[in-house]
């Protein structure tokens, strides 16, 4: 579906500036370069912004006007946002200003009936934000990751059960997708008004859908270079078909 004249999409991100960690933010940086080069073609305006160097105030400033918005994927929640503990395995550096300010991201959305769509940390934002829980490691036999591999091999490739009734079904027109995922952490209670809508093998949630309001959020990367053609595309006309159903 083409995007309307003028219509705003925010993608925002957690940092742009990871001096401690090259190899892991030049990744990242690609990710969501090519999430943005991808909602620009499709006719997008890209307001792209970076969570924890704004901080919360001034993100929900620069993404006032927002058609519709995208949480992109990076490090784990603050345990403290969804009562879990520290010092659990795999913990990586956290980044509260961006948890805070993209939760309240979530909250506004759900209150505007703005479309979201987070991929891998922002589906974990979606949840959190809604009062859900957070596995906080899946261990070192999970499939959702490469193990003892550098950063750009960490992609693993599987399949994804989708909900036969769900949007995601419904935008894709299929029950089974491949994907291409690299998280450590999953859904483990759902926040309110959430249903799982795509599942992998080992019943990991991977997709997750707002019963009313137009969120959706996937624990997969649709903008990595090893993505299935079109899966992206695919997930940011959903936002713009929400959009121009509430627009009408």
């Amino acid at each position: 579906m083409s995007v309307q004249n003028g219509m705003r999409l925010s993608v925002v991100e957690v940092t742009r500036n990871r001096p401690w960690a090259p190899a892991y933010h030049s990744y990242v940086d690609e990710l969501n370069t090519r999430a943005v080069r991808s909602a620009q073609d499709a006719g997008w305006l890209v307001n792209r912004v970076a969570a924890a160097d704004v901080g919360p105030s001034r993100l929900l400033s620069l993404t006032d006007s927002s058609d519709a918005i995208v949480i992109m994927g990076g490090e784990d929640l603050a345990p403290e946002f969804y009562s879990g503990e520290r010092d659990y395995l795999g913990e990586t550096r956290h980044f509260e200003a961006a948890d805070e300010g993209q939760i309240a991201l979530v909250h506004r959305a759900l209150a505007r009936a703005t479309p979201l769509l987070g991929i891998c940390r922002g589906l974990q934002v979606i949840n959190v934000a809604l009062g859900g829980d957070i596995i906080q490691d899946l261990g070192a036999g999970s499939i959702h990751k490469n193990f003892g591999v550098p950063i750009r091999g960490i992609m693993r490739a599987h399949d994804v059960h989708l909900v036969a009734e769900s949007r995601l079904s419904g935008r894709f027109d299929l029950n089974r997708i491949s994907v291409q995922s690299a998280h450590h952490q999953a859904v483990a209670t759902l926040g309110a008004a959430l249903t799982a809508v795509g599942l992998a093998p080992d019943g990991v949630i991977e997709a997750i859908e707002h019963d009313t309001a137009p969120i959706v959020g996937v624990q997969w990367h649709p903008e990595d270079p090893g993505a299935v053609s079109g899966q992206l595309e695919s997930l940011l006309g959903q936002l713009s078909a929400a959009e121009s159903v509430l627009a009408a």
